[in-house]
């Protein structure tokens, strides 16, 4: 089975701010080494979880250590109340009598 390299960030946000957080979360660019990346939800809009798929544990820190980064999470910052974050190594489910997707 494939391994993946993902990284997870859960944010509560500021109530009502969800539009404005939303604007600065987003990256100008494609961080390189990312294939994807999911944005999530809770009912209320206070709590956000992203979780993006890197090519390796290394391609991941150095955009996190990039000024990208480090400019976004600042346009971030005034929306975030808590912030939790990792990084995980994982491969897909393979449940009896599914299908994937």
């Amino acid at each position: 089975m494939q391994e993946h390299f993902v990284w997870v960030t859960t944010r509560r946000i500021r109530p009502g701010a969800l539009e404005e957080f939303e604007e600065a979360w987003r990256p100008a660019t494609q961080p390189q080494g990312m294939h994807r990346a999911f944005a999530y939800w809770s009912e209320d809009g206070q709590e956000i979880t992203g979780v993006s798929f890197w090519d390796s544990e290394e391609a991941c820190a150095s955009w996190r250590s990039s000024e990208p980064e480090t400019q976004r999470r600042a346009a971030m910052a005034p929306y975030v109340l808590e912030e939790r974050e990792g990084f995980y190594r994982g491969r897909e489910l393979a449940i009896p009598g599914g299908s994937s997707g």
